[in-house]
């Protein structure tokens, strides 16, 4: 896995923290100066810290595990719909709804109920609605699919949660804080880090910033996944030379009832002429 470029993230801008007066006295640790009453932050430490959490999660995407990637602010909403759907992870950009992870059943009732809709639409159970109902219905799937579309794949809890904007999304962070699910965020000058698991301290109101960070970790997944597809492909192999290597099982012939009594009459026979011998 290649190393996170300091002047990649200068470029993007990753370094622009918040005014002085917003800040946060937990970011002090990742804040490299003040200039112009706007704080700086330290991109060394940045490019350590995405290195380490792409490191993470790219171990989570091996084991065959979802990361839900949570930004509902305008800057990020479609950078994170674009990367998360090209490693086929699930995303919220719209409204975090509360309880989306601690009343998980409920969330999935939701989810069921667009199956549903959509079954109705094919079955000819439309056609015995009124027009009134059908566009009831219809506008109910609507919603549903423009706040839970996206999570419509999420059949149990995401081992992690990726957040953009840790203050903004504070309800999903306590939500997952919560349940004991590792949080990764992009944290900024005027966030609290001490709630994070894997802390990114980044600007997160850039969207060239955002896109930068999300690359990294989009990859690592994309690597986890392909080691995944590689040790399942080694293990089929592995499994199929065990399989050839072993000898067949030779069935017992079984003999007919006109072989049984050869024998029996060549035993009798060798049985006789010994004792004549005798």
């Amino acid at each position: 896995m290649s190393k996170t470029n300091f002047q990649d993230l200068l470029d993007a801008g990753c370094h622009f923290g918040h005014l002085k007066r917003k800040w946060n006295p937990a970011m002090s640790q990742y804040i490299f100066m003040e200039r112009n009453g706007i704080h700086i932050i330290d991109l060394h430490k940045t490019a350590i810290k995405i290195d380490e959490a792409a490191a993470a999660i790219r171990q989570i995407a091996k084991s065959g595990k979802k990361i839900l990637f949570v930004a509902t602010k305008k800057q990020a909403k479609d950078v994170v719909a674009e990367k998360a759907s090209t490693v086929q992870m699930p995303y919220i950009t719209e409204r975090w709804a509360g309880g989306m992870l601690t009343n998980f059943p409920t969330i999935r009732k939701a989810v069921k109920k667009m199956t549903t809709i959509d079954k109705m639409a094919t079955d000819g159970t439309f056609e015995n609605m009124s027009k009134r109902e059908r566009l009831q219905i219809t506008r109910q799937r609507a919603k549903l699919e423009k706040t839970l579309g996206s999570i419509a794949d999420l059949t149990r809890l995401p081992s992690a949660l990726f957040v953009i904007d840790v203050m903004k999304e504070n309800i999903a962070v306590k939500e997952a804080k919560r349940l004991g699910i590792p949080v990764f965020g992009i944290v900024d000058t005027n966030s609290n880090p001490n709630e994070i698991d894997f802390v990114i301290p980044a600007n997160d109101d850039a969207t060239k910033s955002i896109d930068i960070i999300l690359s990294v970790i989009v990859d690592a997944i994309q690597e986890g996944l392909q080691e995944r597809k590689a040790d399942k492909a080694d293990a089929e192999e592995a499994e199929a030379t065990a399989q050839k290597d072993k000898k067949p099982r030779v069935p017992k012939k079984e003999r007919t009832k006109k072989e049984d009594e050869e024998a029996l009459n060549a035993n009798v026979a060798s049985k006789y002429i010994k004792e004549i011998e005798e």
